[in-house]
């Protein structure tokens, strides 16, 4: 998937680093909850963007820790990091929340059951909402490029509470 090329590339580009640094950075900047990817995923991209000579490596020795593997970002992956920031840039817009799954399968329980479905929705938004809140606290020293994926959000998880709460009282309304 081109999206996750780009937020390897990115990240390497960034500075140098080995797969297991990468792992952390995205599970640090809490990436796997807007982007798909697994830990397992992270490695296998790595090995395919080196093989498609994106990316190339050298080993460091670092005392008596293990020998690691550094990635570096070359010349062709600088080139199609750019591609690939055009061809995202002018896609469409896709929004996939995880819950619509759900939402759309609603009908086919009772009242009650989709009463406590809906309310344990509106819990994790909630959650979410919380925790981005702390976050962003938290992280004051990001760049304002991070800030504004905070924001963005954190406006998204407003909208999601308003429209679940909206939601959840329809639902009892018709009880």
């Amino acid at each position: 998937m081109s999206n996750i090329d780009l937020i390897l590339l990115g990240l390497i580009k960034g500075h140098p680093q080995s797969a297991y640094d990468i792992k952390k950075n995205i599970k640090y900047r809490h990436i796997s909850r807007w982007i798909r990817i697994s830990e397992q995923s992270i490695y296998k991209k790595v090995l395919q963007l080196e093989s498609k000579e994106y990316i190339s490596s050298h080993i460091e020795k670092n005392g008596n820790m293990p020998d690691k593997t550094i990635y570096t970002i070359t010349e062709k992956g600088n080139t199609h990091f750019k591609e690939l920031m055009n061809e995202i840039s002018n896609k469409d817009i896709s929004i996939f929340l995880d819950f619509n799954a759900i939402i759309m399968n609603l009908n086919f329980i009772d009242t009650k059951e989709q009463l406590v479905i809906v309310s344990n929705i509106k819990e994790k938004i909630l959650q979410l909402k919380e925790t981005l809140d702390v976050r962003l606290l938290e992280r004051g020293h990001i760049p304002e490029t991070g800030k504004a994926i905070f924001r963005q959000q954190i406006s998204l998880v407003n909208v999601l509470e308003k429209w679940i709460t909206d939601f959840e009282n329809k639902l009892k309304e018709e009880k």
